[in-house]
Parts: C-alpha cells; sequence; structure tokens
C-alpha cells in the first residue's frame, strides 16, 4: 500500500510538471471538486512574482520601462477585446488571421490559452454568482475569487462543452494545449532585445536581463492583478446601476485599469456588447480600439447594447443585495 502511494505521487508529480509544456493530460472530469490549490504546478506562477524582485539588481532605464508599460496594455487589450469580448462573448466578427493574431498576443499574457479563458468565462456567466462560479467572493472569498480559482486541480482543463465554436480552429488548439510557447518567445524575445541594445544602442542604459525583468515579469504580474480584480474587487466594490442576478459593480478606477472592463455591472446586464461604457462619460478605450480597427475591416458587427435594454433597470435580486 505504501508503494502503490508513493508511485501515485510521483506519477502525480510527474503529471504536474509535464503540464508545464503540454496542458492537454487532465480530463476536465478527472478533477472535478478537487478545489485544492495544485502547488507543484503553480510554482511557475510563484516564480513570476519572485522574479520581479531582480529589479532590485538589474536597475531600470527609460527604454525598459516604456517596454513594460507598452506590453501591459498591447496584452491587456488582446485580454480584454479578444480573449473576453470576442472569444467569450462573440460581441463582433473578424477575419482569422487578425483572431489568431490576438489569440497570440493574449497568450503572451501568460492566462493560458484563449479556448481555455473563454470556457471558463462563459462558465462564471451561466453560475454567476452560485457556489459552482469560481469567481464569486461571496461564496469563495476575495482570494479564491482573484487568483486561488485557477490554481486550483478543479479548474485546470478546458470545459471543452461551452467552447465546441472555438474547438474547431486548430491554431486555437495548439495556443490552448502548449500555451507555454508564446510567454517563451516572448521573454526570449525580450532578453536578446536587450541585449542588442546594450551593444549598439549603449546610450539607453538597458541590458537583456533588465528587459526580461521589466518588460516581461513585472509587466506580466502587473496585468495578472489587473485583470483579476474584476473577478473579485468588481464584484465588491463600486456602483450598481442595474438589478442583476449577481454582484457585479460598476468601478472607474477598475476601467481604467483594464481599459474599460470596469463597467462590470453594465457588462453582466448586457454581456452581448462590444462596448462595456454604456454612456459616453464611461471610459471605455478597448472598445474605441475596437472601433480604430473596424475602419480598416479588421473587426466588424460590433454588437451594441440596445437603447431600450440600456435604460431598462429589471427588478432582479442582486446576489448581495446592492449598495456600493
Amino acid at each position: 500500500m505504501v508503494g502503490s502511494s508513493s508511485q501515485g505521487r510521483v506519477r502525480n508529480a510527474g503529471r504536474a510538471l509535464l503540464n508545464w509544456f503540454d496542458s492537454s493530460h487532465v480530463p476536465a472530469a478527472e478533477n472535478e471538486g478537487e478545489k485544492r490549490i495544485d502547488w507543484l504546478r503553480t510554482l511557475p506562477y510563484i516564480g513570476m512574482h519572485l522574479a520581479c524582485l531582480g529589479v532590485i539588481w538589474v536597475g531600470w532605464s527609460p527604454v525598459a520601462v516604456i517596454a513594460a508599460v507598452v506590453l501591459y496594455f498591447v496584452r491587456m487589450f488582446a485580454i480584454t477585446g479578444f480573449y473576453h469580448r470576442y472569444f467569450s462573448h462573440r460581441s463582433f466578427k473578424t477575419s482569422r488571421p487578425v483572431q489568431f493574431a490576438f489569440a497570440a498576443i493574449g497568450a503572451a499574457s501568460v492566462q493560458r490559452g484563449p479556448i481555455w479563458w473563454a470556457a471558463h468565462h462563459r462558465h462564471h456567466h451561466a453560475a454567476t454568482e452560485q457556489p459552482e462560479d469560481p469567481h464569486s467572493p461571496a461564496h469563495h472569498g476575495l482570494f479564491w475569487s482573484h487568483t486561488g480559482w485557477f490554481l486550483s486541480r478543479e479548474h485546470f482543463a478546458t470545459r471543452s462543452k461551452r467552447v465546441r465554436d472555438l474547438l474547431r480552429y486548430p491554431e486555437l488548439r495548439f495556443l490552448d494545449r502548449f500555451d507555454i510557447v508564446i510567454p517563451v518567445l516572448l521573454a526570449v524575445g525580450l532578453y536578446f532585445g536587450g541585449q542588442w541594445l546594450e551593444t549598439h544602442r549603449p546610450g539607453l542604459g538597458t541590458n537583456g536581463a533588465q528587459m526580461l525583468v521589466w518588460g516581461f515579469f513585472i509587466s506580466t504580474v502587473l496585468l495578472y492583478h489587473g485583470t483579476f480584480t474584476i473577478n473579485s474587487l468588481a464584484h465588491r466594490w463600486g456602483t450598481r446601476r442595474y438589478e442583476t442576478r449577481d454582484d457585479s459593480r460598476n468601478n472607474w478606477l477598475l476601467a481604467l485599469i483594464t481599459l474599460g472592463e470596469g463597467w462590470h455591472n453594465n457588462h453582466h446586464h448586457y454581456p452581448a456588447s462590444a462596448k462595456q461604457g454604456f454612456y459616453w462619460w464611461e471610459f471605455d478605450p478597448t472598445y474605441y480600439a475596437l472601433r480604430f480597427m473596424s475602419w480598416f475591416g479588421l473587426v466588424w458587427d460590433l454588437r451594441p447594447v440596445p437603447p431600450g435594454r440600456r435604460e431598462s433597470t429589471p427588478a432582479l435580486p442582486s446576489a448581495r443585495g446592492g449598495g456600493s
């Protein structure tokens, strides 16, 4: 029995390590109900945070900080505009090349592949603020809704039944299965780009290690927690224009951080809209960027919120009673 138990632990550890490189080894049903955090598989996530401390040794330069800021906003747009509004909610249309391009940029955010992301987000909307909703701070607490849920064994696999429309694209399945490829390419590119600048543009005062720490680690960790606030803080703090069946809130500060995703109560009121800032004063840069892309035919058929739906306030009970 002891030997069998040891073999099982070794097998599970080997699978967890393999999942760092190929995420296809765990069927969705296998870990159903396994809410424990898979600490071995989580080591790269922890390592991303620890690597930010490298700034103590590499210092900073304007070009490294600019790289971090640009990569934050470009990848945030890929998450908000494409992972969320396109892949999860189909709120507009685009071509297959543009779909793949922004899926790859989104994958560079180190938030898994577009199919996995969309599957879990659709599940969130189907079970919003219910016990089976992993994002619900009301049921699972702030830490779990913010970061704990996707580190658990239960939510590692893709909920394939919810994303059959996306599974027909082999290039998207590749990004999902080998979700480490694009982040590694980005990190390697930043390092060698910094090395090139150190040799050929020494006046910029940067190098490979500095570009790696700022452009990849710091930028990505900030991107993580900016994105995750919508699952956690946007269900706790803010105002409620609509009495939805969940506890979603509108929060202008989160809208600034996430390029418009902070209008979360608006979004839960009408998820199909490509525009989450329903009124002109609700800052929604993701929508502005999508509109700009539509002028060049890169995206089209951006779904608006119907005026009657925007003005309506259905008398539905909120999960935690409204307020702000």
